[in-house]
């Protein structure tokens, strides 16, 4: 798979295929999934800052931290997924220490709806039940390299990519794949300053029989005015009217700092014509410090409680991967087996003070004294050690008009967790789990797929954090069912998909009158994903879809919410993008794109509702000839929230809430050299 990826589909938004964990490269119509690959092209033309930016044209997902977090979180399907799960190259837990907050090296970005404990085994953290995100990072093509992009962003942060590749050999079996970073200015908020700097370099060997690769990457994030979450606490029985997105409530003494660094490295052989034997292992290792306050509500006239938080942590992750891939035929019926064996290793430190408490409000932001709170070096709270093998096996007859996958992994789960000022353990677990899967590809004409999947995933149970009263326990893991059906068509040059999904996970639940984090539950997701991409005409490109959502609460404590509708997914996410190359004028490119998501209820009894919003975004590129080179000199512009709507979003834990983004102004001028 190293330096094999599928071509970009019509129109170049999205590639024809992506990396299906265990099972290999895929093309779209073979692949019994629902899975969207964002290519480069889309992230530049976009101006893509972070993942959220790119996972606003997928309607199965939604962002629930703020941008300037510093963590990342998204849902899909309706559940939650954090960046410490996602993968890189197909190895997961090391993309990020922390926050993906650099695309500048990364290729394509693969989303996989639904649970994949067969594809990826169990990640080391932050859910992979509602989908999971694979990122590739880029490599040297055959045609030298050499790129520099300047970028604004609202209201005053500047910033240069430098891109630069080349091969070299007798045929150009070596190559080398550079890119860095740096930005820095005021956000689009009022208050907060952001500086981001990162550095990557991929190396790759691409011989007759042996493909060998390495990526080493640092990354930098400091950022004042950190934004948090609006915890409507028990006091209100409704959502306050969002405040102006610009004007900041967060006090202007919080910040972010963190550091991240990982290293990859990988390989493959062919054995011979029908068998590839593959390897992977990476580390991330991280640091952060970061003030911040929580925001509780009192009252619907905004105003809020808060109380200082000073937190230092560390994070490091391993992980390796091996395994084989193998073809054989036996009478009429081909056979892809698959084989992997997974390991990763993790362990988190954390040291939290808090500060004295102080008060304000959403509308009127009232100055705070600056906290003088003091933090030491952080104390390990957690570990993980997680141990996987498996098999699959993708038979096909009838030159692969018929695919039938089925296969297995065996999981091995050990966590524990620790007081970070003793050191002594508090709390743990050892279990294992053997988790199958079945899929079904049936193409009844060439250009039209059928498939259906069963297919489970699996968590490590989440460590209680330390504002709940039974801190430092750790919950069993969660075990999840899909059942899924789909038809996918390819008219030509655009492709359209519908999936219809049943997934059954248990719930997370936070007593509000004990404080109290348990598992109580189930939560049971059922919708239907539209999706398009591709090219209607040859200067007019679509992008996006809807996901309709019925996500309910089953079996809870006494049957008390059996039926309700979970807290924080929205029933209705529409998400749809178009380009229109201006036939009069060429070289100039007319973006649009809209994004709806329907009210939700922000808790569980479903007595408090979140209105609908609805974005607009809008832009230009265009494109012409360098006079000095003759190579393709690329202006964009475009504009974020094009009507400066002020709209709560619905975040991760019940009864919090998040601001949506007011306008932003995006430009950039790539020049190639």
């Amino acid at each position: 798979m190293i330096g094999s990826l599928p071509a970009a589909y019509a129109g170049g938004q999205v590639a024809s295929g992506g990396q299906v964990g265990l099972l290999g490269n895929r093309s779209v119509m073979d692949t019994p999934f629902n899975q969207t690959s964002y290519t480069a092209k889309t992230l530049q033309d976009q101006q893509a800052r972070k993942l959220d930016d790119v996972f606003a044209n997928d309607p199965s997902v939604r962002v629930t931290v703020p941008r300037a977090y510093g963590f990342d979180s998204v849902n899909i399907r309706g559940f939650g997924v954090s960046s410490q799960a996602y993968g890189l190259n197909g190895l997961y837990g090391i993309a990020s220490a922390y926050s993906m907050s650099s695309l500048a090296a990364i290729e394509r970005v693969e989303v996989l709806k639904g649970p994949g404990a067969l594809l990826n085994g169990m990640p080391p953290a932050g859910g992979g039940v509602g989908g999971s995100v694979n990122l590739l990072t880029k490599r040297a093509g055959d045609v030298p390299l050499a790129q520099i992009t300047n970028t604004y962003a609202s209201q005053s942060q500047f910033g240069t990519h430098v891109d630069v590749g080349q091969r070299f050999g007798e045929f150009k079996e070596f190559g080398v794949r550079f890119n860095g970073t740096y930005k820095n200015g005021a956000t689009e908020l009022a208050n907060q300053n952001q500086e981001v700097g990162s550095a990557t370099v991929g190396l790759d060997y691409r011989g007759e029989r042996v493909r060998l690769s390495a990526d080493f990457g640092y990354e930098r994030n400091k950022t004042s005015a950190m934004t948090r979450f609006v915890d409507l606490g028990t006091a209100l029985t409704a959502i306050p009217v969002p405040p102006d997105g610009r004007a900041s409530y967060m006090p202007s003494w919080g910040f972010w700092d963190s550091e991240a660094r990982f290293g990859l490295v990988q390989g493959e052989v062919d054995i011979s014509e029908n068998l590839t034997a593959y390897a992977q292992a990476g580390i991330v290792t991280g640091e952060t410090k970061y003030l911040y306050s929580d925001i509780r509500m009192t009252n619907l006239n905004g105003d809020f409680s808060g109380v200082a938080r000073r937190n230092n942590q560390a994070r490091d992750q391993t992980a390796a991967q091996a395994g084989f891939r193998a073809s054989v035929d036996t009478g009429p019926v081909a056979h892809a087996i698959n084989f992997n064996a997974a390991r990763s290793d993790g362990e988190v430190a954390i040291l939290n003070t808090t500060g004295t408490p102080y008060t304000s409000n959403l509308y009127n932001p009232r100055p705070s004294p600056i906290p003088t709170v003091e933090v030491g070096t952080p104390g390990k709270i957690s570990d993980s050690h997680l141990t996987s093998y498996g098999v699959s096996d993708t038979m096909s007859i009838l030159n692969n008009r018929i695919q039938f996958t089925v296969g297995v992994r065996h999981q091995v789960v050990e966590s524990g967790s620790f007081n970070s000022v003793t050191g002594a353990k508090t709390g743990g677990y050892e279990t294992s789990a053997t988790t199958p899967a079945y899929a079904l590809v049936i193409k009844p004409l060439n250009n039209v797929s059928v498939y259906a999947n069963y297919i489970e995933g699996l968590e490590a149970g989440s460590i209680v954090g330390e504002s709940f009263a039974n801190a430092g326990q750790v919950l069993p893991p969660y075990r999840t069912q899909q059942q899924e059906v789909g038809v996918k068509i390819d008219w030509g040059r655009i492709t359209t998909t519908v999936s219809a999904f049943d997934i059954t996970r248990p719930l997370q639940l936070v007593d509000r009158t004990t404080n109290i984090v348990t598992q109580s539950g189930a939560s049971r997701n059922r919708g239907v994903e539209i999706n398009v991409f591709g090219e209607v005409t040859e200067s007019l490109r679509l992008l996006g879809g809807v996901m309709f959502l019925d996500a309910r609460q089953e079996k809870t404590d006494n049957a008390t919410y059996g039926g309700f509708r979970t807290f924080n997914v929205p029933d209705t996410q529409f998400n749809l993008g178009g380009e229109w190359d201006v036939p009069f004028l060429r070289g100039l490119t007319l973006t649009g794109r809209a994004i709806h998501t329907s009210e939700f209820f922000a808790d569980q009894a479903n007595r408090i509702t979140g209105a609908s919003w609805t974005r607009y975004d809008a832009g230009a590129r265009y494109t012409f000839a360098s006079p000095w080179n003759n190579k393709p000199v690329v202006l964009r512009f475009s504009v974020e929230n094009l009507l400066d709507t002020n709209y709560w979003q619905a975040a991760t834990n019940e009864k919090y809430l998040i601001l949506g983004a007011p306008r932003t102004y995006l430009v950039s001028t790539t020049f190639n050299f």
